[in-house]
């Protein structure tokens, strides 16, 4: 089977939550295809397993640039922060919203504070991240792309999901919505939407991995970060020029 290449060369890539599980893995991506990547998380360090490296560092390893803003994405002020810090490198060419959290919990046991946690980091942070990025590549007047994380519950309900779907639902309508508004302005927005994938995020994703591998259907197997990579780069990349408004579904099948 043949690959794919792109060149990032000289543009800068903000990646939300790119310490750990599909942001570690976009954010060190983006690095090996030429790009300064500024990761934005709330802690350096990585919760995957076996991984010790900071992924700033690891970028920095394989002979990149890299930056790490520690930021709470909740927060529209420290996203500005992050905006910042791009501008020391050019300003923000690619736009990555990945942080997300995640609470498995009944629909009848979900309060307030659940709500507004997962709320704040998953749709709050996705709007005002693309928001503020999209304001600093208007002002360059840059053709810059931006890449929102969704998820296949935007539209396939799941047990003790509902408030996590119901941010992934409306992360999916901010990239359409955004992508109409921003066209004029050459910023594309597009989504990645992950079936079930290996990571921390995810309580239970190792029962779940299992249960996949025994079954007769699709997927096959749970999916890893690096399954995802490409299509964060490629929705980012001059080949998607004709992009935008789109969910591309990375879920080994599970959506049939």
């Amino acid at each position: 089977m043949g690959t794919i290449s792109a060149d990032f060369s000289d543009e800068t890539v903000v990646v939300t939550g790119g310490s750990s599980g599909i942001g570690r893995a976009v954010a060190t991506g983006f690095g090996d295809a030429g790009a300064t990547v500024i990761n934005a998380d709330l802690r350096a360090e990585p919760k995957d397993v076996g991984a010790e490296t900071p992924t700033h560092e690891l970028v920095e390893e394989r002979g990149g640039t890299a930056r790490f803003v520690e930021t709470d994405v909740s927060e529209p002020s420290q996203i500005e922060s992050v905006i910042e810090a791009a501008r020391e490198f050019g300003g923000v060419d690619v736009m990555v919203n990945n942080a997300g959290v995640h609470r498995s919990l009944k629909f009848l046991d979900v309060d307030p504070e659940d709500f507004d946690h997962v709320h704040g980091v998953n749709l709050r942070g996705a709007f005002f991240g693309t928001q503020l990025a999209a304001r600093d590549m208007v002002d360059r007047g840059v053709d810059g792309a931006i890449v929102n994380t969704s998820s296949t519950t935007a539209e396939r309900a799941e047990q003790n999901h509902s408030h996590y779907a119901a941010t992934k639902g409306g992360i999916q309508m901010l990239t359409r919505s955004a992508a109409l508004e921003l066209d004029e302005h050459g910023v594309r927005v597009n989504a990645v939407a992950p079936g079930p994938i290996a990571t921390e995020i995810r309580e239970g994703w190792a029962e779940e991995a299992s249960e996949i591998e025994e079954s007769d259907g699709l997927p096959s197997r749970a999916g890893t970060p690096a399954d995802l990579r490409d299509a964060y780069l490629y929705l980012a990349s001059e080949g998607a020029g004709y992009v935008t408004g789109e969910t591309v579904w990375v879920d080994g099948g599970a959506s049939l």
